[in-house]
């Protein structure tokens, strides 16, 4: 029920509740699921992005459509997981965030010619081949799929953790004034960058319990809807790093404003009178 009125909200047409804001949220979401046909902005690969730690969600969402649509619900069975036609998109929905993000990297080095947006859209390629394979050892577990989920999935996550300290947030330089961080920090105490960072480190990893298989007194799904939400407290530190680097880079690329344009409506008539 709520998930239908967030729906119903969400497309309202009508002048009410932010429409502005729906309508500009819509239209990211339509780019970013239709990559690479649009030119990528920020608030694309932002948006894009957000979904990519979304995915227990979209899973949800599925099971969700799966329960009622196939009448499950009538009998209180489960029996549309059974079905192969689910097993297909349980794969289908965890690989489209990370193949948006790859589609984006894509589009983006071939227009701006930056071979950093080719090793981007490797990082996504790696980190597919990963939630694939965990996929897999989620449907059919084995000692031989743990081991190749396991290397795989920790290459990945190495990769993608380097990448988050370097490239989305600028740390680890050792030659700035900084040492490990960067030349300009908006936070006045280092020690919540370097905590930020094992943090990131951890969650990063969290997933390993999923593979592991540590011993806890926890039902599966409950375990996995645990690591899912850590995912996302892992998505929100990376949030506020990833656009504090955005908002310097600005600045050091004279791109910074005093007042950035948002996409709303609003009045100037003020302004002219002035």
């Amino acid at each position: 029920m709520f998930l239908q009125v967030v729906l119903i909200i969400l497309f309202l047409p009508f002048k009410i509740l932010y429409r502005t804001n729906r309508f500009f949220f819509l239209t990211c979401l339509f780019h970013s699921i239709c990559a690479p046909l649009y030119k990528v902005t920020l608030p694309d690969f932002f948006l894009a992005d957000q979904l990519t730690s979304q995915v227990q969600a979209i899973r949800s969402l599925e099971f969700y459509v799966c329960y009622y649509v196939w009448g499950d619900f009538k009998h209180r069975e489960n029996k549309c997981r059974d079905s192969n036609v689910f097993a297909t998109f349980y794969f289908i929905v965890a690989v489209l965030p990370y193949m948006a993000r790859l589609l984006q990297c894509l589009r983006r080095l071939f227009e701006e010619r930056d071979p950093v947006q080719g090793y981007n859209g490797l990082k996504y390629f790696l980190t597919i081949v990963a939630v694939c394979l965990r996929t897999a050892y989620y449907v059919n577990t084995g000692i031989g799929w743990r081991v190749i989920v396991g290397i795989v999935s920790a290459i990945a996550a190495i990769f993608c953790t380097y990448w988050d300290f370097v490239y989305d947030w600028g740390l680890l330089n050792r030659q700035s004034k900084n040492p490990w961080l960067r030349d300009k920090l908006l936070v006045p105490h280092k020690y919540i960058y370097f905590g930020a960072m094992g943090l990131n480190v951890v969650l990063r990893f969290a997933w390993l319990q999923t593979v592991l298989n540590f011993k806890f007194d926890l039902h599966r799904e409950t375990l996995a809807t645990l690591v899912a939400s850590l995912e996302i407290i892992r998505r929100g530190v990376w949030n506020f790093f990833r656009l504090e680097n955005e908002h310097l880079n600005n600045v050091g690329k004279y791109r910074a404003f005093k007042s950035v344009p948002l996409p709303f409506n609003y009045d100037e008539d003020d302004d002219k009178d002035d």
